[in-house]
């Protein structure tokens, strides 16, 4: 028989998938403490919470196992209750509370008010811009806006976040001004869709307004744009990009193909021809632009002359960050009424080749890089090494700098110049170029 657990109460807060969980984790942590409650991110608790991610197949398997696992210890007795929230939760909540009843209570991606008064907390809505961050102290996340009013044929987003809500620019520079407050050098600015910010209570896309805000908060020095879409893009956002030190010559514009049939299947509302207009115009803008993109292979109906097209525009465009993605059937999305007729193994060999390609461009570009000098942020000391990141690349997706340790002493979450002195294919190394 399972005996309860003696220890106080301490909430443990388990974070799987996309930053935008992290913001959500990092503001129900917030509203927690402000609660007087006990509450840690991914550490022992006797309370666990757990905010899946319920996106593609990957990403569902690792919140059930996650879900399972702490089931499996309230049942042997070192945990007391288990909340599970989130996307995974939002989308199939009943299924999940049949197959797994074990857990106390299940909770959608929009009832923080109720999953704090399950956790014996109420929700105070003044608490704007609170949160116990979880990632390095020198950046975090800003979520600018909430849900996607886009009809992507292969994306479940809508379904998990509802529709496309922005938040007021004067809750966002408070926030960022209580984030440089603590510490916070960089903002990653994040939504499902950052170029349709401000539509629904601006009535225009108002991303380079917030943007002229945020620069203004002391302490902030570096800004960085995350999931631009490619149709309606704001222009003078480049303007701002170009102009202001502040904002990183960096964007993440996930344009997940380019043959046109695949485009149009999908819903994207741009064909071959705009995306590359658009990226020469990103280009001619701000020349020494990073642009990542993401893409998904093996798309229903997608051909091999489909696939050798995306290839060949890989090789051309040579972006300077590139992921991608096998494309996963997704309920309820409108590309599950079409055949997934593309094996798994060859998504895969699909994907592989994609990123050997995007290897060897990110090789070359990299070498090109030995001799220079760049500012970089340092997010903490690994082995021999301190890890640090140029403007032109995003934490945890992009190249890392790597700076010896044994010859150079710099603090994490402080900024240094560095001359790079060798490279790899997704990492730099450097030195650091003494202050006169």
């Amino acid at each position: 028989m399972r005996t309860k657990s003696i220890k106080k109460n301490k909430i443990n807060v388990v974070t799987l998938g996309c930053s935008k969980n992290v913001y959500d984790s990092e503001v129900l942590m917030g509203q927690l403490k402000a609660n007087n409650k006990d509450v840690v991110h991914e550490e022992e608790g006797n309370i666990v919470v757990i905010n899946t991610c319920g996106f593609i197949a990957n990403a569902k398997e690792e919140s059930i196992n996650t879900i399972l696992e702490y089931v499996q210890k309230k049942e042997a007795g070192t945990v007391d209750k288990v909340f599970v929230t989130g996307c995974l939760s939002e989308r199939y909540k009943p299924d999940l509370q049949k197959e797994i009843p074990n857990v106390d209570q299940y909770f959608g991606t929009t009832e923080l008010p109720n999953l704090l008064k399950a956790l014996e907390a109420d929700y105070k809505h003044e608490l704007i811009g609170e949160r116990i961050t979880t990632t390095p102290k020198n950046y975090a996340y800003l979520k600018i806006a909430e849900g996607c009013d886009r009809p992507c044929s292969f994306c479940a987003i809508p379904i998990m976040r509802g529709k496309h809500k922005s938040t007021p620019i004067e809750n966002l520079v408070i926030e960022a001004e209580k984030l440089a407050a603590k510490g916070v050098k960089e903002l990653i600015l994040i939504a499902q869709d950052l170029t349709y910010y401000g539509l629904d209570i601006y009535k225009k896309r108002n991303l380079a307004e917030l943007l002229k805000e945020l620069i203004k908060v002391e302490g902030i020095e570096w800004i960085r744009l995350h999931y631009a879409f490619p149709t309606g893009f704001p222009m003078d956002v480049l303007e701002v990009m170009r102009n202001e030190p502040k904002v990183c010559n960096y964007i993440d514009i996930p344009l997940q193909h380019i043959s046109d049939a695949i485009l149009k299947s999908m819903k994207r509302g741009a064909g071959k021809e705009k995306i590359n207009q658009l990226l020469k115009d990103f280009r001619a803008a701000v020349p020494d632009m990073t642009i990542r993109t993401t893409l998904i292979v093996g798309y229903p109906g997608e051909t091999e002359e489909n696939f050798q097209e995306l290839k060949e525009w890989v090789s051309a465009m040579r972006f300077e960050r590139l992921g991608c993605f096998t494309y996963s059937h997704e309920e309820n999305t409108s590309a599950y009424l079409l055949e997934d007729d593309v094996p798994e193994e060859v998504k895969m060999q699909r994907a592989n080749e994609i990123m050997e390609i995007q290897s060897q461009i990110s090789w070359e570009l990299n070498q090109e890089k030995i001799g220079k000098e760049y500012k970089v942020i340092i997010d903490r000391k690994e082995g021999d090494y301190f890890i640090g990141r140029t403007q032109f690349d995003s934490p945890d997706v992009d190249n890392e700098v790597l700076i010896n340790a044994e010859k150079d002493y710099i603090r994490t979450g402080d900024f240094a110049m560095v001359k790079i002195t060798g490279a790899e294919d997704f990492d730099l190394y450097a030195t650091v170029i003494p202050t006169k």
